[in-house]
């Protein structure tokens, strides 16, 4: 925690659950980008946190938007961004929608199957389009190959068959999932795509943008490659599949801009023992699965956590949410260990929660509302 946040939550008495996002830590993240892979155009993965304020910083530092819906497409351009800024890189899209973007000025968007290119082709004719290819993920902790991306025959056909469509075919992007924990899935996916890239330069169509998408991991209570090693792993394979004809290149970080800028404070509702013979307290926390840390599903993505009470010998916990749902549980697995001390009314604090919080929130299931957020 740095001094910045320490100041507002000791400033500030707040009602627990609420997010405090530090905006300073966001345009760091940001330059540190720009700073390890100065080639690539880096497109903000609006879906991580689409916070107006986190827009314009992000905005005023000069960064592009990847957008996944109309509605976060217009959210950019209301932070003052330009419809050239904006890649509207979701496969799957309302014909009504691809118009509307198209009206706004948007000229570059995804797709990965044929049906989609021929609405992209009646809804916005002439625009640029990238097909998203289907790439290996393991290593990633949140996998995304199963409803994404199209093998790649099926993506050099679909590439030599849109100028037919009165579109311009201008590359590919991957993705090579959530919280991507090794480097090999990057290697191979670039080096597929160099593949097609030469198989359509020798058919007649050139293409120009090599988007690889997110995936850039954040340290949460284990350790991860750091973005230094992941951008030296990557120029080395542009090098080596691509040699002096490395197209354009882009990337859509999301998690890796926002989620350590942001530390949720809750409050611990109860600590009970529901059986005297199994060592584990349950702790219940103000905050939950329905409250924004969907995440958590699977222990996938297992938070740091920090608790606001003294007491060096702590003890196995399970940790679970306010609500009647018996899914509403965050960690029983995972081997949370919390002080003995822990009683309700104390204030656990959860670091690196700036991405994906806001956006899976319910809007209230079992009457409760959805946390405040603070932007400093």
């Amino acid at each position: 925690m740095n001094p910045k946040v320490a100041n507002f939550l000791a400033s500030n008495d707040l009602e627990t659950p609420y997010l405090v996002i530090d905006l300073n830590v966001i345009e760091h993240n940001f330059r540190q980008f720009r700073k390890l892979l100065p080639q690539a155009a880096l497109y903000y993965a609006v879906k991580a946190n689409p916070a107006p304020e986190i827009l314009k910083i992000l905005n005023a530092a000069g960064a592009g938007f990847d957008a996944a819906s109309l509605p976060e497409l217009e959210s950019c351009l209301a932070a003052g961004a330009s419809p050239e800024q904006i890649l509207y890189s979701n496969t799957i899209k309302k014909q009504a929608d691809i118009a509307r973007a198209y009206e706004h000025g948007v000229r570059l968007f995804a797709f990965d199957c044929e049906e989609e290119l021929r609405k992209l082709a009646e809804a916005a004719p002439g625009c640029q389009v990238f097909c998203r290819l289907a790439v290996e993920s393991s290593g990633a902790l949140w996998p995304l190959d199963g409803k994404f991306g199209c093998p790649a025959p099926m993506a050099r056909d679909l590439l030599l068959a849109a100028p037919d469509m009165g579109l311009d075919p201008h590359g590919i992007s991957f993705h090579v999932g959530s919280q991507q924990c090794s480097l090999t899935p990057w290697d191979r996916a670039i080096g597929r795509a160099a593949e097609i890239f030469r198989d359509l330069s020798a058919n007649g169509v050139d293409l120009k943008l090599l988007n690889l998408g997110g995936g850039f991991p954040v340290a949460y209570r284990s350790q991860v490659p750091l973005l230094e090693d992941i951008s030296t792993s990557i120029d080395a394979s542009l090098v080596r599949h691509f040699g002096n004809s490395i197209p354009d290149i882009a990337i859509e970080p999301g998690r890796a801009i926002v989620a350590a800028a942001g530390l949720i404070r809750t409050e611990v509702i109860l600590v009970s023992r529901r059986d005297v013979n199994v060592p584990e307290r349950w702790v219940y926390l103000d905050i939950g699965r329905y409250g924004g840390l969907d995440e958590t599903s699977g222990e996938t993505i297992q938070y740091k956590l920090r608790p606001r009470v003294n007491g060096a010998e702590c003890g196995p916990v399970v940790i679970a949410g306010p609500t009647c749902d018996s899914v509403d549980i965050m960690y029983q697995n995972a081997e949370y260990q919390l002080p003995m001390s822990l009683r309700a009314g104390d204030h656990i604090d959860i670091l690196a929660a700036g991405a994906y919080t806001t956006t899976t929130a319910s809007v209230g299931f079992n009457g409760f509302s959805p946390f405040q957020q603070y932007y400093i």
